[in-house]
């Protein structure tokens, strides 16, 4: 099976630079531990099967492992080749993936409230403040600044579009995500309204510019017809705004009402609990659609053969949140029909997971998944 970049808009880099792990590390790498944070998280949706929670938290671990070594080669790129490193600002493609960065933080987060707590509950939590702040802050940073030189110093064209430009825009509506679940475990009320403030913000700096984004991309497809086959994984990326959109909204219906009680603001509560509900389930509805358009596309694909490339986590994140937003839902209303898709969502997340690790840790033993596209000129 080929390898190649995640992005075939870039020519192959020269084989004098392959297996540089340091010079060709990329933020591209955190898509691994959002793929892998999010199955970590989607396995604890189910605490009538021990196994999978267990499970779940040994991949919660792994993470935290695999994001640390990533944050120490990125940081170290930059010291040692920081001419080379500032390249990425100016690819199309290689920029859009700093998103993965807070976006892979916010799965550790979530497995600090879902795994951490029960081994030191009041340090797990305070962890996850922490870690929150600091979430929120790369997300702002990358909501705004990668979208800058997008219109400042990037070329694009509709017609090489893809669904990676919502990956700096997403991580803000994740980070909305984490609030929303923290705030039952925040012992200050006043904590909790700030919380729940900011996650509302977040939502609101994400959700609506990623849909304008889809508009624009499903206008891109109709004009111009699919990306090329190494860009298969893109076509869940639609997915990704859409099921965290609809979670956000869904843990917040569930969530913000006590706290809104708290503040005096108990006339609003209910109201703001069922427009929560009801807008989450639109939205829900909405990615019934892309699920379904992205299957048919990939199917599409797999009929010319789809080669590896680091791109493929892309099928794992997008597919992962809209399992646990599905599962959340059927908490909510308590429909078989919902639970029973949520479990065979996570399944095939599960199948997804495994395939692409396999693949990924392949090409980490012969270097051949370290490959740099904003260097690919040299």
């Amino acid at each position: 099976m080929a390898f190649l970049r995640s992005s075939d808009l870039a020519p192959p880099i020269s084989p004098a630079h392959s297996g540089k792990v340091v010079r060709h590390f990329t933020p591209n790498w955190f898509a691994v531990t959002m793929g892998t944070g999010i199955l970590s998280v989607a396995l604890a949706q189910f605490p009538a099967v021990p196994a999978l929670f267990q499970i779940g938290q040994a991949l919660w671990l792994l993470n935290i492992a695999f994001f640390a070594a990533c944050s120490v080669l990125y940081a170290t790129r930059w010291v040692l080749y920081p001419a080379e490193s500032a390249r990425i600002f100016r690819h199309p493609v290689a920029s859009m993936f700093f998103g993965c960065i807070p976006m892979g933080l916010a799965t550790i987060i979530n497995g600090f409230l879902i795994y951490g707590r029960l081994h030191a509950p009041d340090a797990a939590v305070e962890i996850a403040m922490l870690l929150w702040w600091l979430d929120v802050a790369l997300s702002i940073a990358c909501g705004l600044a990668i979208p800058f030189v997008m219109f400042t110093r990037q070329s694009h064209g509709l017609e090489s579009m893809t669904g990676v430009w919502l990956l700096p825009i997403v991580a803000c509506e994740v980070a909305c995500v984490s609030g929303a679940l923290l705030i039952p475990h925040l012992a200050d009320s006043n904590a909790q309204i700030s919380v729940l403030i900011v996650s509302v913000i977040l939502w609101g700096c994400s959700v609506p510019l990623a849909m304008g984004i889809l508009a624009i991309l499903f206008m891109r497809l109709v004009l111009h017809k699919l990306p090329p086959v190494g860009m298969a994984a893109t076509s869940w990326l639609a997915l990704g705004p859409i099921g965290t959109g609809a979670l956000g909204l869904f843990v917040i219906s569930q969530n913000a009402p006590t706290v809104l009680v708290a503040h005096g603001l108990g006339a609003v509560a209910d109201g703001v609990a069922g427009a929560s509900l009801l807008a989450g389930m639109l939205l829900w509805g909405y990615g019934m659609w892309w699920l379904a358009m992205a299957v048919m596309i990939t199917l599409r694909y797999l009929r010319e053969g789809i080669p590896f490339n680091m791109g493929w986590w892309g099928f794992t994140f997008p597919l992962g949140v809209y399992a646990i937003a599905t599962a959340r839902l059927s908490d909510i209303l308590h429909f078989a029909p919902i639970a029973d898709l949520a479990a065979v969502l996570v399944a095939a997340l599960a199948f997804i997971w495994l395939l692409v690790a396999t693949l990924t840790v392949r090409g980490i033993c012969d270097r051949s998944a370290f490959v740099a596209p904003c260097l690919a000129a040299d």
